[in-house]
């Protein structure tokens, strides 16, 4: 039992830290996937999470206070 509870916690303390990627670095992890799926041309915007953009949102960074937004062509 004391086992799970460390557990648990470690995840609870980690977990922040891992969800606060930047948006820099996951807009390029994004940018080789379309690319390793033969997408040539393709936009990839960072905007914030309120602001409108046309396309989808493939990702959220800073901590979800941003979004990054695919548009195909």
């Amino acid at each position: 039992m004391k086992t799970l509870i460390a557990a648990l916690t470690l995840m609870l303390i980690a977990t922040p830290a891992l969800a606060r990627k930047s948006c820099d670095e996951l807009k390029s992890e994004i940018e080789a996937k379309i690319k390793a799926k033969g997408v040539k041309e393709f936009t990839l915007d960072i905007a914030g999470k309120d602001e409108q953009k046309e396309g989808s949102v493939v990702g959220t960074c800073d901590g979800g206070a941003k979004k990054i937004v695919y548009k195909r062509g």
